[in-house]
């Protein structure tokens, strides 16, 4: 047998270890940063009593898609009080706002860059297949060294987890705009810039708020392995209850993770099913009139695993 062995893993913490010394002052920066927002936004959610945050998000679930998504919110966040967890539920929320919003600002401009260049494509797409096959406990190693223990590591690994899926979705969604609309942009004098805000991220828009949800659901789903690391929410909860062998908590606290992936996963779609009844009015602007059915098709059509047909456009 051959006993050559590639020493990668040898390379790599040597380059973490580099990292940790040469730039300590920079991740202490992003610490602070990070830890930072998470206060606000936990403070936000768990200052006022519960049933005020009930009360808003379950507004926030009316305007979004009715009365049917309000009732549903508000029965499962006092389910979440029911069985105690709604501190823990409020600590897991902020996490997940935090990542998921970094996330985004990552991702979009990356999925805009990808689509609009197939030399940038063609290196993004290979690294994040990487960040998707790559198992997550694997980021709470390098997160945990860069930013000790705590929220942020959690926050760290939930990020580079979950900006995937958005990425690929905007690209999906703005190379899926008809090519003809985009030139009759052009043909009026629009600059590429304009063409960008004014055709494609409105025609994208579904695609885009389908990465938005998918980012915020992988978010949800790192929760737990965020717990391991000392983010406490209801990670932590269910991390005691596996070491205890503690049945009730652990399906209490699986159960809150559960309501609030449903109640965020409707509020994101219910926005981005909105966007295609906003696009009617968008061609004014450009000259190139959005049709109704074509909006339709854009967002059944566009939020998929690959690209389908483009939107019908009337020039």
């Amino acid at each position: 047998m051959n006993d050559f062995r590639l020493p990668l893993g040898e390379w790599v913490e040597v380059f973490i270890d580099f990292l940790t010394g040469a730039l300590a002052g920079l991740f202490d920066v992003i610490r602070a940063l990070f830890l930072g927002l998470y206060d606000i936004v936990d403070f936000v959610l768990g200052a006022p009593p519960f049933w005020a945050i009930i009360i808003v998000i379950a507004g926030l679930g009316y305007l979004a898609k009715g009365w049917k998504l309000a009732v549903g919110t508000l029965v499962g966040l006092l389910i979440i009080v029911g069985v105690d967890q709604w501190e823990n539920a409020m600590d897991t929320l902020a996490l997940v706002l935090v990542a998921s919003v970094i996330a985004v600002a990552i991702s979009i401009p990356l999925g805009i860059l990808a689509a609009r260049s197939d030399i940038a494509s063609r290196i993004i797409r290979p690294i994040l297949d990487f960040m998707q096959t790559m198992p997550a406990f694997v980021y709470l190693i390098p997160a945990l060294i860069l930013f000790r223990v705590g929220v942020v590591p959690g926050i760290v690994a939930t990020i580079i987890f979950a900006m995937a899926p958005g990425v690929r979705l905007t690209e999906l969604g703005i190379r899926g705009v008809d090519k003809e609309v985009v030139e009759a942009g052009a043909a009026f004098g629009s600059s590429p810039s304009r063409i960008l805000r004014q055709i494609q991220l409105p025609l994208a828009m579904p695609s885009i708020m389908a990465g938005v949800n998918q980012v915020i659901m992988l978010g949800l789903s790192m929760v737990v392995i965020a717990g391991m690391v000392g983010a406490g929410g209801l990670g932590g909860d269910v991390v005691a209850s596996l070491n205890r062998i503690d049945i009730a908590l652990g399906f209490e606290a699986g159960l809150a993770v559960v309501i609030l992936a449903i109640i965020l996963d409707r509020l994101t779609a219910s926005l981005g099913n909105r966007s295609p009844r906003r696009l009617r009015n968008r061609g004014a602007a450009t000259g190139a009139p959005v049709d109704g059915d074509a909006a339709n098709d854009e967002e059944k059509n566009l939020v998929g695993a690959g690209p389908r047909r483009a939107p019908s456009t009337g020039i």
